[in-house]
């Protein structure tokens, strides 16, 4: 039926749900009112991309006037921010999967309170591109971990959790043909390494710490790349094991800076 799904049988039993990190709650807040007609949501690591971001979907759907700004949502929290234009929800994650997860597991809650149908969620943000040309936009078909394999591991209860990360190939099909539309920037549909850490993880030399030669490194990124990947980043596996369980129709888009 299109309805967010959360998959947890105790949250009927709650009396309230607080999502703490985002300042909005099920008694506090008439979430249905709020946000029941979103129907994409924009989600990238920086507070002020995101804020960016939202204005820019405001000009682009003729909501606001020149000048006007947007308001963060979620102002009572340092943690995250959240601005809305229309239809879209635009939200910062910070960086790596910890951080995105927290924020996600409450962003489908809330979508959950609010009876929102038909989501689309859509992570933008940058990456370091492998054996491609600066400037290029990669879009994620599976998410894989630093072995090359599509799964997201996670300890609960001391026991080790594996969940699938492809995301949904027919929206990266979609928005590979609009990318058709604007030239100026290279896409591309690919895997996309994601890893624990910046430096070592990613094979950087230039980390406090290095354990491994300059040689090694690029026996590694070739092996990388002859397994798919086109890029890497800190947050792709979590976000896509979150909206397959969830049912939500997800992708992840990444620009390649360097």
């Amino acid at each position: 039926n299109g309805l967010v799904l959360v998959k947890n049988p105790h949250l009927d039993l709650m009396e309230e749900d607080v999502l703490y990190h985002l300042d909005l709650g099920t008694k506090t807040h008439n979430l249905p009112a709020m946000f029941g007609d979103i129907k994409f949501v924009c989600v990238g690591g920086s507070p002020n991309r995101m804020r960016a971001f939202a204005q820019f979907m405001q000009r682009e759907l003729g909501l606001a006037a020149a000048g006007e700004d947007v308001a963060d949502i979620c102002a009572g929290s340092d943690r995250y921010a959240m601005y809305r234009a229309g239809p879209v929800l635009s939200i910062s994650h910070g960086m790596g999967i910890p951080s995105i997860s927290i924020m996600l597991h409450e962003l489908i809650k809330l979508l959950h309170h609010a009876k929102c149908r038909d989501v689309t969620i859509i992570r933008i943000g940058t990456s370091g591109g492998l054996g491609i040309e600066a400037g290029s936009v990669v879009i994620t078909d599976t998410a894989v971990d630093s072995s090359f394999q599509p799964r997201f591991e996670q300890v609960v209860l001391g026991d080790v959790v594996v969940r699938s990360t492809e995301l949904d190939k027919d929206l990266a099909e979609e928005l590979l043909a609009c990318s058709r539309d604007i030239p100026d920037f290279p896409t591309l549909i690919g895997h996309t390494m994601c890893t624990y850490d910046f430096y070592e993880g990613q094979g950087r030399l230039d980390g406090a710490l290095c354990s491994f030669s300059s040689e090694k490194k690029l026996e590694y990124l070739r092996r990388a790349y002859e397994a798919g990947v086109r890029n890497i980043e800190m947050e792709s596996s979590a976000f896509a094991a979150l909206c397959r369980l969830c049912g939500l129709k997800g992708e992840s888009c990444h620009l390649h800076l360097l």
